[in-house]
């Protein structure tokens, strides 16, 4: 989804993994060996995906939210654009910038005042015990939020269609949840530019951008 925003995936050849090995600046064994290298990468990265701006793909969900036809969202990805773009229930599987987590005492830090503080020094502190708090994110090594998840199996058992967008389906547990609605039964839909690994197992299957996809359908479906 985020690409058309400009921002890089992480897995192809072009992509973020192919200059930084994700186990140096994205593991939780990294941020504890050395927090203030992680929160270098990432400050520089949520920065980046702060200046971002939703595409027609994200526009085009939360319209087909607001006319009823989306029930939710789940997303692999951190970057808040979906609810930037207007989307209302959104599941993130993967966490997000908008906050950081103290490894410390578990208080939650604000982005603002997570930026505030890069800016002034190499790494954020709690303000109520001290200890560096991590990107509220899912680094490696770590399982993804149970509350999250679950939410994400749930809309998958009870969805009569799920429509993937912009996904390798190649990043587990989270690749495995289409599985669910085709082993319930519902329909499955792909929008994607290269094939991934449950091509055979939808009823459609289309090679072309988010937005333009997306956008398409939102305006078939509001004119009919």
């Amino acid at each position: 989804m985020s690409t058309e925003s400009g921002i890089p995936d992480f897995r192809s050849a072009t992509g973020i993994w192919a200059e930084v090995d994700p186990f140096e600046v994205a593991s939780i064994d990294a941020f504890r060996r050395d927090p203030e290298r992680v929160w270098r990468w990432y400050g520089t990265r949520i920065r980046s995906l702060l200046a971002a701006e939703p595409n027609l793909g994200h526009v085009a969900l939360a319209d087909l939210e607001r006319s009823g036809h989306v029930r939710a969202i789940v997303t692999q990805n951190i970057d808040t654009l979906h609810t930037r773009a207007g989307s209302v229930d959104v599941v993130e599987v993967h966490g997000s910038i908008r906050q950081a987590v103290c490894q410390g005492c578990g208080a939650l830090e604000p982005l603002d005042s997570v930026l505030e503080q890069l800016d002034q020094g190499p790494v954020p502190r709690c303000p109520a015990c001290g200890e560096i708090p991590k990107p509220d994110v899912v680094l490696f090594g770590e399982l993804l939020p149970a509350a999250a998840f679950g939410r994400a199996e749930q809309l998958a058992r009870n969805t009569g269609l799920l429509v993937v967008v912009g996904s390798s389906l190649q990043v587990w547990p989270a690749a495995g949840v289409p599985e669910i609605t085709v082993a319930r039964g519902g329909a499955l839909a792909l929008v994607n530019d290269e094939e991934t690994p449950l091509d055979g197992q939808a009823e459609l299957v289309v090679r072309g951008s988010a937005g333009e996809t997306l956008s398409a359908v939102a305006a078939i479906l509001e004119s009919s």
